[in-house]
């Protein structure tokens, strides 16, 4: 290792890589970490962090001023970058395309986060066929006030479901509040097929579940687990195994056996405790790759609730308008009837078929806090909440929602009230949420006028 000026040149398998200020803090908070602190943490789980990440496209998603900074997405790869270190083009939804890095070794790995890569989201294709994914991800996403033990449970419905429909599934914490799980696929599907068996998987959950898990994408229908079927749409990441998140903790996303899953806690897996785990026990997903499954009981399941009335469920707002999906418009902001139903029998049955129009509730939501830093962004909410002290004792657990917003290059934090608890006469008015910083309002608006619906 040679020490020059502000940086430090790491020799790793043959090649070198430049750590450009290596002291520089990168978790400040509860775990003291420095940028070259995170280089090494990656480098002594390379093996596990590559397995998740090799040969696939990857998206940079860069804290260049550390996990407590604001993060912003980097599709295509810097101009500068080493000889070695290859590219693939990718098209995305909008018809655009992109050069995007392709990670084969650990070197690869130190150099993307010397970037500010904290974290690590590839897509879920190999660079030889990119129209084919060749993984199944199913992440499971805790509502508000949502147990641990809710998740596990969840994830563990998941694990009898998949083994029913002759897959297996390698679980994983998410690194936050929810968990992971993904499923080795044969690249013979086509992502909208894939996207098609996921939201299968995830109805059927939810019947199976009904006080525990919801398939529903829009946040104000969700209740417990939400089962995020979209995750497996064209263009859309997840972080990958070993990826670390910016949590003061500097929590990692960790591969697990399933028979750790029932007691295992999040917070026992870090920066500072994964490596010692990787040393002694290995990477429990390692054999993922051997046995590749198929979709096909998945797709006829799906069949199964689409002949039984189930129309596709909503896509991420980016994609066009999908051959039976219904209306595209969230319950607070759509018509007091009208559109296809995507709702179960509420008895854990399949609905009966027929495809008519049902009344959809509108939510009363109002907004209260855009920002770009979730601190501010939920800062704001307890001001609001110190405006309108009657209104927010009456507020339950899942009527505040958190949502953490992804533009196209940007993310941010927006905060709504549901006020369904509260009764008409005391509900306040929309105001100027506090603060009011959404990155991408500009943009939309020059778009706005040439879009068409």
């Amino acid at each position: 290792m040679a020490k020059k000026d502000d940086f430090e040149v790491l020799a790793i398998e043959g090649r070198e890589v430049r750590v450009t200020h290596p002291e520089k803090a990168y978790f400040s908070r509860q775990t003291k970490l420095s940028k070259l602190d995170l280089v090494r943490y990656y480098l002594s789980v390379a093996a596990g962090a590559l397995a998740g990440i090799r040969d696939r496209p990857i998206v940079l998603k860069r804290f260049v001023n550390g996990a407590e900074g604001e993060a912003f997405y980097q599709k295509r790869a810097p101009e500068e970058r080493p000889e070695w270190l290859r590219t693939v083009t990718l098209s995305f939804p909008s018809g655009r395309t992109a050069e995007e890095i392709v990670v084969d070794d650990a070197a690869g790995l130190a150099w993307i986060v010397n970037l500010g890569c904290i974290e690590l989201h590839p897509h879920p294709v190999r660079s030889g066929d990119l129209v084919h994914p060749d993984e199944l991800r199913i992440d499971l996403d805790p509502g508000p006030g949502v147990s641990w033990a809710d998740v596990r449970a969840v994830a563990l419905e998941v694990k009898n479901l998949l083994e029913e429909m002759g897959l297996g599934g390698w679980p994983k914490t998410s690194g936050s509040r929810g968990m992971h799980v993904n499923v080795r696929i044969e690249p013979r599907w086509s992502f909208t097929e894939v996207r098609r068996a996921a939201l299968a998987l995830s109805r059927e959950v939810e019947r199976r579940a009904p006080k525990l898990a919801s398939s529903k994408w829009w946040k104000e229908e969700r209740h417990g687990v939400f089962l995020d079927y979209n995750q497996n749409a064209k263009d859309r990441t997840t972080c990958s195994a070993y990826s670390v998140r910016p949590l003061p903790d500097a929590r990692v996303s960790t591969p697990l056996e399933w028979s750790e899953v029932p007691d295992c806690d999040p917070a026992d897996f870090t920066v500072l405790t994964v490596p010692k785990r990787f040393a002694e026990h290995g990477d429990p997903h390692a054999e993922m790759d051997s046995a590749p499954g198929s979709l096909e009981k998945l797709l006829e399941l799906a069949a199964r609730d689409e002949a039984a009335g189930l129309g596709d469920a909503p896509w991420p707002p980016h994609f066009r308008k999908m051959e039976g999906e219904g209306t595209r418009v969230a319950p607070s902001r759509a018509k007091a009837s009208g559109g296809l139903g995507d709702e179960s029998s509420g008895d854990g049955s399949r609905p009966k078929k027929s495809r008519a129009k049902m009344p959809r509730a509108k939510m009363p939501l109002i907004v209260v806090a855009n920002s770009p830093n979730k601190d501010a962004a939920l800062a704001g909410l307890e001001r609001w909440k110190g405006q309108h002290p009657e209104v927010a004792r009456l507020l339950a657990v899942d009527d505040v929602l958190v949502d953490s917003m992804r533009g196209r290059s940007s993310t941010w934090t927006r905060v709504r009230v549901n006020l369904r608890s509260v009764p008409e006469e005391l509900r306040p008015a929309q105001e100027t949420p506090d603060p009011d910083d959404d990155p991408t309002r500009e943009w939309r608006a020059k778009r706005r006028p040439t879009e068409k619906d």
